[in-house]
């Protein structure tokens, strides 16, 4: 039952909120995994124990913050790569992306 509660989580509409306390709660996870205290985790990254805390408790975090303890878990490239490849979901927009690539700037349609 559990491996279906899972798989129909994939397949929710997410909003910025659940994803945020989603990706907490796998921090949180893992950082325990590794045996890590947040102190430990604030030591290696930088990031204060108190943003650790509220990040865990309410998926709040700065885009630098988590930067540096993703760096301080060892997910340094899955961060780095998280816009690395083009997504699409129709040939309209690989289309799109094909003809826009190398480009600079976007432009109102």
């Amino acid at each position: 039952m559990n491996n279906i509660l899972s798989l129909l989580d994939n397949f929710t509409l997410d909003n910025a909120d659940d994803i945020a306390k989603s990706l907490a709660d796998d921090f949180r996870k893992r950082r325990i995994e590794k045996n890590l205290t947040r102190e430990q985790v604030a030591e290696k990254s930088g990031v204060a124990v108190a943003n650790i805390v509220r990040f865990e408790q309410k998926g709040l975090i700065s885009l630098k913050n988590l930067i540096g303890i993703a760096m301080a878990m060892e997910y340094t490239s899955e961060v780095k790569n998280i816009f690395s490849e083009p997504k699409y979901s129709t040939m309209e927009e690989l289309t799109q992306i094909r003809k826009n690539t190398g480009k600079t700037r976007a432009h109102k349609q």
